[in-house]
């Protein structure tokens, strides 16, 4: 069943996830609570490390090694899938979440046809129906012609000449353009973008990146985008959850947060961003000194307290919970609404 405009289909409830060393365990993801609507995309943004692709492979549970959803829940359309078998979540990766990778190329299987590869997507979740291949050769004609018009759908000249060329034989363009067709072949209700255009040339990222938003509004996906381009999450998301040390530090629509930033590290990157028509040549621009903390065991008190300007005494030994001043507007922060506002000012 589809959700409804207003409710969620996709909610993330005090999800955890973490990886064991030697030293202790490394709480990558750290209580998170993210809400998608249909038809909505939500930019995850945050420095290096900080854990927002795990975020997204542990809604698909494909969390590697000896690392693990210690707590929390994922729920896709009220159902959560910590819950589901293994069997289950093949079903569901692909026909209801899809995910696009940054590296196209290191993600596509070099040993098989393009072509072939988003048939196999169709295939594999029984898109096109049919009796079983090769009982039934019509519906391997089914698929192919299925997948030529997802080539076409995702800008691929020439389906038919490049159905079976092999990933190699793409562009980087090309390639990731052939990415999302698998990701959205059988239209899936969410769609998971990891910095789907970090390893394309500047004018290849923004066809990309307009070709995906135009796909997720045609078909009506809920979308989280990763990217550390606070422009892009300017330009194209509706919500954004802002990152730091595998916590939530702050969330609200765009221009809540980029205009009204409340969380001292949201501050502290808009500062680092020059602002066209306002930032001259030579200015200096602003910096988060310090290095984040070491995520291994429980972080006591505010993580970000070691690198910001505005700590004081409880900073350092209180924890600090994700304060909601309004329905989905919500920060990490010990200071009142009203001082980082203040301190807001700053920053605009």
């Amino acid at each position: 069943m589809m959700p409804s405009e207003g409710e969620a289909v996709l909610e993330l409830r005090d999800l955890t996830t973490v990886f064991p060393t030697r030293r202790g365990e490394v709480r990558a993801v750290d209580g998170v609570n993210l809400t998608l609507v249909p038809g909505q995309i939500l930019g995850l943004v945050g420095e290096s490390g900080c854990g927002k692709s795990t975020v997204l492979l542990s809604i698909l549970r494909l969390i590697s090694g000896s690392g693990r959803i210690e707590k929390g829940q994922i729920l896709l359309n009220g159902r959560d899938l910590r819950a589901e078998p293994r069997h289950a979540m093949r079903s569901i990766r692909g026909k209801e979440i899809a995910m696009i990778f940054q590296d196209p190329l290191s993600t596509l299987n070099p040993a098989f046809p393009v072509g072939e590869q988003i048939r196999e997507s169709l295939r594999l979740h029984n898109m096109v129906p049919g009796l079983p291949w090769p009982l039934d050769r019509r519906r391997r004609s089914a698929e192919r012609r299925r997948a030529l018009e997802v080539m076409q759908e995702v800008g691929i000249p020439v389906p038919e000449a490049r159905y079976h060329a092999y990933p190699h034989e793409f562009s980087g363009g090309m390639q990731q353009r052939a990415l999302i067709a698998i990701g959205l072949a059988c239209r899936p209700t969410v769609l998971l973008a990891d910095e789907p255009t970090t390893a394309l040339d500047v004018t290849i990222q923004a066809q990309i990146l307009h070709l995906m938003i135009e796909l997720q509004k045609e078909f009506g996906m809920g979308m989280i985008l990763i990217t550390h381009d606070l422009g892009i999450v300017a330009r194209v998301a509706d919500k954004v959850a802002v990152m730091y040390a595998g916590q939530i530090v702050e969330s609200g629509t765009v221009n809540e947060v980029f205009d009204n930033p409340m969380h001292p590290y949201t501050q502290g990157l808009l500062r680092c961003i020059p602002v066209p028509g306002k930032t001259r040549r030579g200015t200096h621009l602003g910096s988060i000194p310090g290095i984040v903390p070491s995520l291994i065991g429980d972080i006591h008190g505010c993580a970000f307290a070691n690198r910001c300007r505005y700590t004081f005494q409880d900073c350092l030994t209180t924890d600090v919970p994700l304060a909601e001043t309004s329905p989905g507007r919500g920060y990490r922060c010990l200071l009142s609404a009203g001082q980082c506002i203040e301190n807001a000012k700053e920053v605009a």
